[in-house]
């Protein structure tokens, strides 16, 4: 074997090796002293003229790039599905087990305003869309789930959602009646009393909220080879 055809053999190698484009001084290092680097650089270069791979000038830099013509090809994307907040959840089982329903209506059982990042997260998803207008003051506009809910949670419709009832329990169906005080004298005792079973039961509602949370994220896992990217959280 030459050193001419050496020399190139150690130039490509270390074009190949490199993450990033190498200057001639770099190159010139690995080399004997009397090297002639311009023309072994133009002689790699028509050597890989046809090939996958080009030699190419980036500056006064050299590098290995991909041929132009097969760029197109090389390219790929891939889904990345990414978990939803839990307001964002809460929001999409309001609106499947209440469909069609109002922006109000969702926020009247929730009990909470509902933030405009949760209907834009599920719109960009493809789980909701805009339904009929209801009737009455306003006309305001309903929301309905879609078939693309339906395939990313693997249901062959809403009926086969997780029960009511567990919904219910976490306080996410139901709306709270207000505690209306108007006349009345409570005693110390009584409100103690009240203060308590208030405690009880939020705290029983966070456990359930919390078993809640985890069937639902169960149930999206379920669908994720079928998920869609998300852009946005709330």
């Amino acid at each position: 074997m030459s050193d001419r055809h050496q020399q190139l053999r150690l130039v490509e190698a270390l074009l190949f090796a490199s993450a990033e484009p190498l200057d001639e001084a770099t190159l010139k290092a690995q080399l004997p002293e009397d090297a002639d680097l311009p023309t072994l650089m133009g002689e790699l270069a028509q050597l890989y003229a046809n090939r996958g791979v080009h030699l190419v000038a980036v500056g006064k830099k050299w590098a290995m790039r991909t041929a132009p013509d097969l760029a197109a090809l090389l390219r790929s994307e891939k889904a990345v599905p990414k978990k939803l907040n839990r307001a964002t959840l809460e929001t999409l089982a309001v609106i499947a087990y209440h469909q069609p329903i109002t922006r109000p209506e969702i926020e009247e059982i929730r009990g909470v305003s509902l933030s405009r990042g949760s209907l834009e997260t599920l719109l960009e998803a493809g789980w909701i869309r805009p339904g009929r207008r209801k009737e009455g003051p306003g006309r305001p506009l309903t929301w309905v789930t879609t078939e693309g809910f339906l395939d990313h949670f693997g249901l062959a419709s809403t009926k086969d959602l997780p029960g009511v009832e567990e919904l219910r329990a976490a306080g996410l169906l139901d709306k709270r009646p207000a505690i209306s005080a108007y006349g009345a004298a409570l005693s110390e005792e009584q409100i103690a009393e009240g203060e308590a079973a208030a405690e009880a039961a939020r705290e029983e509602a966070e456990s359930r909220a919390e078993s809640l949370e985890a069937s639902l994220e169960k149930l999206e896992e379920g669908g994720e080879e079928s998920a869609r990217p998300l852009q946005r959280e709330d």
